[in-house]
């Protein structure tokens, strides 16, 4: 009876012996099984504790799962165009004239024509032509390059505006004509006013009609013999508002000008000269004698004072120049 006691005990301590060694032989296998299992999407799966542990993470350091990363990190930067970077300049990928460009020396549109906005610090319509607007600048005058008619004054009127009031004088200039300053000019029969083609306004028709014509003496005292004068031993003749050289009346007559001259308050043409000059001289446009003879010099400074008042440049004594003289 004893006997069998014993050999149980024995048992029992063989059996458990033997269940020890399979259940560790289960777990070597086991671990030796997950060692080398490969490491693909589903082995990968559940390991993110440990690999972080692998790549050297400091104990202790909490580890963050991606979605929590990427929660914490923000939504990834927007590009430029899409929205106001910071430090930059909005819609900066964008062409500069779909916005307003931030920044110093860059202005709305800085890409378009200067005709389509006003550009700063100049004037407004930059590449417009001066006829178009008063030119800034001292020495410039508005619509310089458009014809006198359109200046000033009603339409098709060669109107320009007034200067200061010149009072007439009456001078006492020499009965003979000084050659030397002014030198005779030669009859051509026919001749035309060079250039008087594009003078427009009926203030240049006397200019775009002259032509040259000779004549003896009876003849010029049959048609104007109330309405001829004599200056400088040369008679001219007055018709419609202008004085003109009455050629071949004496053969051998005096004339410094063929063409028009304007008849300035009924004055003879010496004195419409002389008139002129005085006026010139104020304006600091006529440097010579007060002659009141139109030569060379005197042309001349007609000439430059009717450019730099928008005139047309007739260089010589005609309506328009004299009421921008101020002498109508």
């Amino acid at each position: 009876m004893r006997a069998s006691k014993g050999l149980t005990t024995q048992s029992k301590n063989l059996m458990k012996t033997l269940v020890i060694l399979i259940c560790s032989l289960s777990l070597a296998l086991l671990h030796l099984s997950s060692a080398q299992e490969p490491q693909g999407p589903q082995g990968a799966k559940g390991k993110k504790k440990a690999a972080s542990t692998q790549q050297g993470a400091p104990q202790g350091a909490k580890t963050v799962s991606k979605p929590q990363a990427n929660k914490l990190a923000g939504p990834p930067p927007k590009t430029a165009q899409y929205g106001k970077a910071k430090g930059g300049a909005y819609q900066a990928n964008k062409p500069a004239e779909y916005g307003k460009a931030k920044g110093k020396g860059q202005g709305v549109n800085a890409n378009k024509p200067a005709e389509y906005g006003k550009a700063k610090g100049g004037a407004y319509q930059a590449n417009k032509p001066t006829e178009y607007g008063k030119a800034k600048g001292k020495g410039q005058v508005a619509n310089a390059n458009r014809p006198a008619e359109y200046v000033a004054g009603k339409p098709g009127k060669a109107g320009v505006a007034a200067g200061k009031p010149f009072k007439s004088q009456h001078f006492n200039v020499s009965k003979q004509p000084n050659i030397a300053k002014a030198p005779p000019v030669r009859f051509q029969q026919g001749r035309h006013i060079e250039g008087s083609q594009n003078w427009q306004g009926h203030q240049y028709t006397a200019f775009r009609n002259y032509h040259a014509e000779w004549h003896d003496q009876g003849w010029w005292q049959n048609r104007y013999h109330n309405n001829i004068v004599f200056v400088f031993g040369a008679p001219y003749f007055f018709n419609a508002g202008y004085w003109y050289p009455a050629w071949g009346y004496y053969p051998n007559a005096y004339y410094a000008w063929d063409g028009p001259i304007y008849a300035y308050n009924h004055l003879p043409p010496d004195q419409v000269i002389a008139n002129v000059q005085a006026a010139l001289q104020e304006q600091g446009y006529y440097h010579g004698e007060v002659d009141g003879s139109i030569g060379p010099l005197t042309r001349a400074a007609i000439a430059d004072y009717q450019r730099d008042h928008g005139l047309y440049e007739t260089a010589a004594i005609d309506e328009p120049t004299l009421e921008s003289l101020g002498m109508s």
